[in-house]
């Protein structure tokens, strides 16, 4: 069984210590959510795992959410339903229960997350939807100069996209569709690559707070990157090396959606 610290979380972060807040930044990007809804496709009941203060939770669904964090189940906002404490080890429903489910930027933090997704795949008649980065960054960018220890950190915790394909495939055959997601130069979900255009945000304490990422690196890491950043922004040496990202609509940051399909196979 899953080990959980004083808060209930079950992952490798401290969303006692990281959680809040958490809310105000990390808002569910519109062009985002669609993506998610598309590939939910027609179904009326979803599971959300790891759900933590709701982001992407779809509204015109009956959506039953997990997330065994106390600190994130208390800043889902009044229009949704309460999260279930429980982890995704260990999901408390029976075979089939739901129409599809669904995880966003989560399952790296799971302990055990092949039983994880073993689990949904369990409870779940139609599509398995996750949402991740992959931990190889398609494209370099500014922040990989400034703070490579936070990739480096990433890298060990994201799961590889194929280890996600043969997990949620399993032993069935079943598909498994993988599906980029550009982030938009204005996008509302506060995570680290959303702010590819916009670096001033990632001097802002609470911004970075809500990246469970910078909590594994050290204070002289965050003081090093805060304070060369501040003074590149303000020189204009930043702009001078980077500035062309402030000139694009959309950027490939790695963000994929992993949708397992339901094996169509003949049982013997």
């Amino acid at each position: 069984m899953t080990q959980r610290l004083a808060d209930g979380s079950a992952g490798d972060a401290d969303y006692s210590r990281i959680g809040p807040g958490y809310a105000l930044i990390r808002q569910p990007d519109p062009r985002i959510a669609a993506r998610i809804l598309d590939a939910l496709g027609d179904a009326r009941t979803v599971l959300n795992v790891g759900a933590g203060a709701g982001s992407y939770e779809p509204v015109d669904r009956e959506v039953t959410a997990v997330e065994p964090s106390a600190s994130m189940r208390a800043q889902r906002p009044e229009w949704l339903t309460l999260a279930i404490d429980a982890t995704s080890d260990d999901l408390p429903f029976p075979d089939r229960s739901f129409d599809a489910s669904m995880a966003t930027v989560t399952v790296h933090q799971w302990p055990a997350r092949a039983t994880g997704l073993a689990e949904m795949r369990r409870v779940t008649r139609g599509p398995v939807v996750i949402m991740t980065f992959d931990p190889v960054p398609p494209q370099h960018w500014w922040l990989m100069d400034y703070a490579p220890e936070v990739f480096e950190v990433e890298s060990h915790r994201m799961p590889a996209i194929a280890t996600l394909k043969f997990e949620l495939g399993g032993d069935s055959g079943a598909p498994v569709d993988v599906i980029p997601v550009p982030v938009p130069a204005d996008c509302v979900d506060g995570f680290g690559q959303a702010f590819f255009a916009r670096p001033e945000r990632l001097l802002e304490a609470d911004v970075r707070r809500a990246m469970s990422a910078w909590s594994f690196v050290s204070d002289e890491v965050v003081a090093r990157f805060t304070g060369r950043l501040s003074a590149d922004l303000a020189s204009g040496a930043w702009d001078r090396q980077y500035g062309d990202f402030r000139r694009l609509d959309e950027f490939d940051a790695g963000l994929r959606l992993v949708v397992g399909h339901p094996s169509h196979r003949t049982e013997p």
